[in-house]
């Protein structure tokens, strides 16, 4: 091995976020780490949800406040589909009136014509 250039390997302390320490050997002489053997829920047989950020939190919040609304509001029912012929009867009345409407105009500028 060259001389200077590699980083010194020496002993160093592993610390969890579950409070275990351990000692192993690196080029850092620190680690800090979220989830170890004592934590893991593969060694435990425990689960254990590893929660980055409070997203498991934020995840509970909402599915809780969706359920809460679900249960509050009444349900509605459903809506009775409206009768489309109605719409069409009164379609074509509204045609006739403006026809009659255009009868009567007609009339009138005819009768103010012939004066």
């Amino acid at each position: 091995m060259k001389d200077k250039i590699h980083p010194k390997y020496e002993k160093s302390i592993v610390s969890c976020s579950c409070g275990n320490t351990f000692e192993t050997k690196s080029t850092v002489p620190e680690i800090s780490i979220d989830i170890c053997s004592v934590c893991h829920p593969f060694y435990t047989g425990k689960q254990k949800l590893v929660d980055t950020a409070g997203r498991v939190d934020k995840f509970r919040s909402r599915l809780q406040k969706m359920e809460e609304l679900k249960n509050s509001s009444p349900k509605q029912k459903a809506t009775p589909k409206k009768d489309l012929s109605v719409k069409k009867e009164k379609k074509i009345e509204t045609i006739a009136d403006i026809k009659k409407e255009l009868e009567v105009e007609t009339i009138d500028a005819d009768v103010l014509n012939n004066k």
